[in-house]
Formats: C-alpha cells, structure tokens, sequence
C-alpha cells in the first residue's frame, strides 16, 4: 500500500494491563495482581466499540503492557490467555497491532524475555504501509535499558535507519511512529523520570525523527493523556484501556490521516461505543 489511496483512520489503544487495577488497589504491584475481571470487561468493551464503528478503522493497535504480570510471574500467562480470549472477538477485517510495554518483555529485556514475547504477539518491532502512509513500530524498552541485551538495541538502531531511508526513497504521504514510553510527556525537555525516556537517548531519536520527517509517536505507558510537540513532530500520549492512574476515563484514542495532517480525538469506552465517531471526523473522512 505504498500509494495514497485518500483519508482513513485508525485506533490506537494502550495498557490494558490485566491484573494493575487490584495490584493497584492494594498497594502490591509487585504480586497483587491475582485478579483481573474489571479488566477482562473493559477490554470487551473496547473490542465492541471499535467491532461497531462505521466506516471501519484500517486496523487496531494496541501501545504495550498487554498484561500486568512482568516475564516469570506467577499470573502473566493466565493473563496472556484471557486478552488473548477477548481480542480473538475483534472484527477479522480489522488487523491487531501490538507494541511490547515493560510489563510484556520487563524493565531490563533479555533476548529471552523478548523472544517470548514474540512468540506469543509477533515482532518487537516492524515497519507496514497503510494507503501511502509509513507505519513503525519501536520496541522503546530497548531505549530505556538495552544493558542485558546490547546488540539487539544496536541491531534495532539500524534496521530503524534502514526503514526512515525507505520511507524517505518512497516519499510517503506521513511517517507514524508506535511505542509504549514516551519521549517526552509534555515538554521535549523535561526531566527524566519512570514515564518518559532518559533526555541522554531522547534528544537523538528525537533529532532523527524530525529529520525523517514523522509526523506523530503514540504512545501509552503512563495511564493519562499528554503530549506535546518537537519542532514539527507531535507526542500523543494515550491514557489506558484498563487502570487510570490520573483523572481520565478508560478509553480509546482515533486517529484519522488526512493528506496533510494527522488529526486525533482521545474516546471514553462509553461514549466511542454508543455514539461512534463525530460528524467532525467522519467530514474529514469523506473529502476526497
């Protein structure tokens, strides 16, 4: 699909995080997340909002920390399961795309712990076209603290260069970047700190995105919506599917590609699933 092909969208969705809600509750994120029922609802939630929306999305992504449960916790495979249960709901014609969070491959990676992931989920990153428009998908874990497993961070780095060198021969229409840690939550030089990525990697990604050209990062992680801009490149933050850890509801963000931008609208649960898109969006998607 390297051509332009006219307006569509997507939907992008982060942290279902089964289990993080009692954990949370409880104060034991660590072995406090032995329930998750609320999630397995919100998650159903979601796939139903996103099964009735009309004209359909081109596909469904979903930003990291599928489950709660970090790699070789008693729950994660049970956790795994039951969203794996849920999301076989969604509607065949709307592709599933998963990013790996923390949670999925753990803090410091291993090429155990992503290769694990891989199996059950696919690819830590990859590159796909949508109608003309450059999709990557970034395994961010690897920027936070590759130190158990150097040569995958450096073997990432240049299949990335490789694949803003294609986009750049292909001229395509925007380059959309999806990870699960922000660059940044809302200015490019705020200070570090457990929800963004250290300054020290993040100024060069940064620098090497804007230079490519990339119109957006989604991203997900920290459980409320934020963002903000460098230079020409947008940071969207999505808050979660499943546990808020700010004032936002659980919800779903669309995001609709035009020709010349990239406009995008965060959604209750609630409110996607019984009214849809709103004519302001839907306009955008007819003209062509």
């Amino acid at each position: 699909e390297y051509q332009w092909k006219g307006p569509f969208y997507f939907i992008q969705g982060a942290d279902p995080q089964f289990g993080l809600m009692k954990a949370w509750t409880h104060g034991d994120t660590d072995n406090g997340d032995d329930e998750w029922g609320e999630e397995i609802k919100l998650a159903e939630q979601a796939v139903q909002a996103v099964n009735k929306l009309n004209p359909k999305p081109k596909f469904f992504v979903l930003c990291g920390d599928l489950v709660h449960g970090m790699p070789g916790t008693r729950w994660k495979k049970n956790q795994e399961q039951d969203l794996k249960d849920v999301l076989k709901n969604t509607d065949q014609d709307i592709p599933l795309v998963f990013v790996s969070g923390n949670h999925d491959i753990g803090n410091t990676p291993t090429s155990e712990t992503i290769d694990d992931y891989c199996k059950n989920w696919g690819d830590d990153y990859f590159s796909f076209w949508v109608g003309g428009v450059f999709f990557l998908v970034l395994n961010s874990q690897l920027y936070y603290d590759s130190s158990k497993c150097p040569e995958l961070r450096q073997a990432q780095d240049a299949w990335l260069d490789e694949q803003l060198a294609v986009a750049a021969k292909q001229k395509c229409k925007h380059i959309i970047v999806f990870q699960h840690i922000p660059l940044f939550l809302s200015k490019p030089d705020e200070d570090d700190d457990y929800f963004n990525l250290g300054k020290s990697v993040r100024q060069a990604i940064m620098e090497k995105f804007h230079k490519a050209g990339v119109s957006a990062v989604f991203s997900g992680h920290y459980h409320r919506n934020a963002g903000g801009f460098y230079k020409g490149l947008e940071m969207v933050v999505s808050s979660a599917i499943g546990c808020q850890l700010g004032q936002d509801t659980h919800g779903l963000r669309v995001v609709v590609v035009t020709e010349e931008k990239v406009v995008h609208k965060y959604y209750s649960l609630i409110e996607l699933g019984s009214h849809g898109l709103e004519k302001e969006l839907l306009d955008m998607l007819a003209e062509q």
